[in-house]
């Protein structure tokens, strides 16, 4: 079987008229395009249903495409095992289920170094510095952090893996508005380190105001791109998509 064509280099995630869903039959996603190029903050929104998550769940590894290339570095890692995806630098934050409750801090850590664990040790102490509050709480089990922690702490558990891009699913999901600040303050500060993310958000507003480009799904299609500045200021996209006049 010939191997997929190699996607333009300059992007560091790349995927191209992706096809997914959960079954072989079914088609959440009807040929998406995303790019997320070195350093950028990109957003995804839309309304529920339309396939976000689904496109970052295909891209980690987690669902098979039935048609399309997703590519990192120019690389194609369509449909690799979502392990290999990880080690090869994609790290995917679930909106659920992202920690382990019964575990320290620590521990969850721990085990977002699967990847290299003689390494870990010295990322784990680099995280600690960057995330004091997780090493103040670096021996309580995750399930005493707050919604917002716990969400830290799981962007924590995948910058371990020393990611080439960061993939955030519905990060501020459940969080009250000030818990949603700082976590946003707090995805802007790791974007601004040079990681490459790429963010589902159902805070729209919040998710353009803090992208550099963004694009909008609907119906597992794309309908919208570009900065996200202008997008915001589109009063269509602020009728539509963002509830404003």
């Amino acid at each position: 079987m010939a191997e997929p064509p190699v996607l333009a280099a300059k992007a560091v995630l790349a995927a191209k008229a992706v096809v997914a869903g959960y079954s072989a039959a079914d088609r959440v996603l009807k040929g998406v395009d995303l790019e997320v190029h070195k350093g950028e903050l990109v957003a995804v929104i839309g309304p529920n249903g339309a396939g976000k998550s689904t496109l970052f769940k295909t891209i980690a590894g987690l669902l098979s495409a039935s048609e399309g290339t997703i590519a990192l570095d120019g690389t194609p890692i369509t449909n690799w095992p979502a392990r290999k995806i990880c080690a090869a630098g994609v790290a995917f934050v679930p909106q659920e289920a992202n920690v382990f409750p019964s575990m320290s801090v620590r521990e969850n850590l721990e085990i977002g170094g699967f990847v290299d664990p003689k390494g870990a040790p010295g990322r784990i102490e680099a995280l600690f510095q960057r995330f004091p509050m997780l090493a103040e709480k670096r021996r309580h089990a995750a399930r005493t952090l707050s919604g917002g922690q716990r969400q830290v702490l799981a962007m924590a558990m995948a910058l371990m893996v020393e990611p080439r891009v960061l993939l955030l699913d519905e990060p501020s999901a459940g969080l009250s508005p000030v818990a949603a600040e700082s976590l946003f303050e707090s995805i802007v500060a790791i974007n601004r380190e040079g990681l490459a993310i790429a963010m589902v958000e159902q805070n729209a507003v919040e998710a353009l105001e803090v992208a550099r480009r963004a694009y909008i799904l609907v119906d597992g299609m794309n309908a919208r791109t570009g900065p996200a500045a202008e997008l915001s200021a589109d009063p269509e996209v602020r009728r539509i998509f963002l509830g404003l006049h």
